[in-house]
């Protein structure tokens, strides 16, 4: 899919010359719903100044075709062209083409829902420019702005069928906005639809190695630094968790670090580490999973994902802190050498963990990789990423991720920087009791609670991580349910969606 371009033109519809350029396709203008006393929708920035160079009534219009203003909600107007000899009608040279989109409440949320809508409505133009956005501050545009591109996002398709039609090559924004506020949405946006062009490749192709290969591609080409542990190196390196999760499959596991470093630090800059689950496919291993269980199960991989677009994202976007992506990366297969229910295993750091079930492989993995960035990265935050735990979907559902911290001020961030996002985190508890769950008698601790205790996955699957973030500053998000979606909605795709990105790249660029 080819990228959109965004330009910013500081005008209006009344005094630009643009819309006579024969290259631009279609106005797009706001609507927003009827308050007390409307008849119906009303126009907003912008769409007044184009029914006077229109010279037509745009509520009335508004009326004629259903439009209610809602966020999201668009209507495509084809303007008729005079008869030869008939007389030139009042948007003669004007693009024929009106786009009446809803803004709702004009606020980040209903805008980036706008956003996506236009991109979807737009498909195929060329140029499309646009008064949507234009009074509503760079929360607004940016919103607007990341909405177009998630949006205009499709999966990667290996059919044979043609693609659906591109999103348009270019897109302007009429009004006096921000540029910097719509180049981070662009940023941000295309770091998200990296992680989801990575969490739906079919895992036949994303083995561990790879994903890995492909980690180092994209690294290099934004010059970041990258070193790859394979099975013998992560064997000598002591990483047994990694080791033992991968051992059942034909696809041996790795271990990726990518490193931005920017070109001019401060004192009061930091380094932020973040690993992310790297599971290419899930069967359960001997604990094996029911079928309908595992078709999702290419996107284990996630959190990966999530975490080698943050770094990339913020090195596009030249953040201001260190930044370093931590991949462990393994196939969870039923084979002869797989790692089995009763084991006992000695991770990075020394700890040894008692396996009562393979299916929770992603917390081993993980604890593996935070034991590693602890002991050799030195980092002044501690994130870590994973589609975890069922448990944190049933209690959540897909619009929340689960956060688990016991730094109050990091949780604040992590939740302002979601709301904003439109990546939502909610803060749930640490509860000291719940370690219990987790004692072992043969082992330093157990990976999945004893047989008996119900409830509270989630929250045991967090305390079993936090252990191995040493006394760093650390968070963990759970995204098992916002990281895929069952139906597309607004700038969710179904399928990937890429959660996590966009909330982290925004976290870090508030991060002081």
């Amino acid at each position: 899919m080819p990228p959109t371009s965004f330009s910013v033109v500081r005008g209006s519809v009344a005094a630009t010359a643009l819309l006579e350029d024969d290259g631009v396709d279609a106005l797009a203008v706001a609507l927003a719903p009827a308050g007390e006393g409307d008849d119906g929708a009303q126009p907003r920035a912008g769409a007044t100044d184009a029914a006077v160079r229109y010279g037509i009534d745009l509520p009335d219009l508004a009326d004629r075709h259903d439009a209610t203003g809602a966020a999201g909600e668009v209507r495509t107007v084809h303007l008729p062209r005079a008869l030869a000899g008939g007389g030139a009608l009042p948007w003669a040279g004007l693009p024929s083409r009106l786009l009446l989109v809803g803004i709702g409440s004009g606020g980040p949320e209903d805008l980036r829902r706008s956003g996506a809508a236009l991109a979807r409505a737009t498909q195929g133009l060329r140029r499309v420019v646009t008064t949507v956005g234009s009074d509503a501050g760079p929360d607004g545009v940016r919103a607007l702005v990341e909405g177009f591109v998630l949006g205009a996002y499709r999966h990667p398709s290996r059919a044979t069928a043609p693609s659906p039609p591109a999103p348009p090559a270019e897109v302007v924004l009429l009004g006096r906005h921000a540029e910097a506020a719509v180049t981070a949405a662009v940023t941000a946006a295309h770091a998200t639809c990296t992680a989801r062009a990575l969490t739906v490749e079919p895992s036949d192709t994303k083995t561990p190695a790879w994903l890995a290969d492909r980690a180092v591609a994209l690294a290099r080409a934004a010059g970041l630094e990258t070193e790859v542990l394979d099975e013998d190196a992560l064997r000598a390196g002591g990483f047994g968790g990694v080791l033992a999760v991968g051992g059942g499959s034909a696809s041996p596991p790795r271990l990726v670090t990518v490193r931005y470093t920017p070109a001019e630090t401060s004192r009061t800059a930091r380094h932020v580490v973040v690993v992310g689950k790297g599971i290419t496919y899930d069967t359960g291993g001997i604990s094996i999973k029911p079928r309908e269980s595992m078709v999702a199960m290419k996107t284990d991989m996630a959190g990966a994902a999530v975490a080698l677009a943050t770094v990339l994202g913020a090195a596009a976007a030249g953040v201001r802190h260190r930044v370093t992506a931590v991949l462990p990366l393994a196939e969870n297969a039923v084979g002869a050498s797989a790692y089995r229910p009763g084991d006992v295993l000695r991770l990075y750091d020394g700890t040894t963990v008692e396996i009562g079930n393979t299916d929770a492989e992603g917390r081993i993995v993980l604890a593996d990789a935070l034991a590693y960035a602890d002991a050799r990265l030195e980092p002044d935050v501690l994130v870590d990423v994973a589609t975890l735990t069922g448990a944190a979907t049933l209690g959540l559902g897909r619009q929340h991720g689960a956060l688990y911290t016991s730094d109050d001020r990091l949780a604040r961030g992590l939740e302002a920087a979601g709301l904003e996002a439109g990546e939502r985190l909610w803060r749930m508890p640490l509860v000291p009791e719940y370690a219990e769950a987790i004692r072992s008698q043969v082992a330093d601790v157990r990976q999945v609670p004893v047989d008996g205790w119900t409830g509270g996955g989630s929250i045991t699957a967090a305390l079993f991580l936090q252990r191995f973030a040493g006394a760093r500053r650390w968070a963990h998000l759970d995204i098992a349910g916002p990281a895929r979606a069952t139906a597309a909605a607004h700038e969710v795709p179904e399928g990937a969606t890429g959660f996590g990105v966009r909330v982290l790249m925004r976290w870090l660029g508030q991060l002081r």
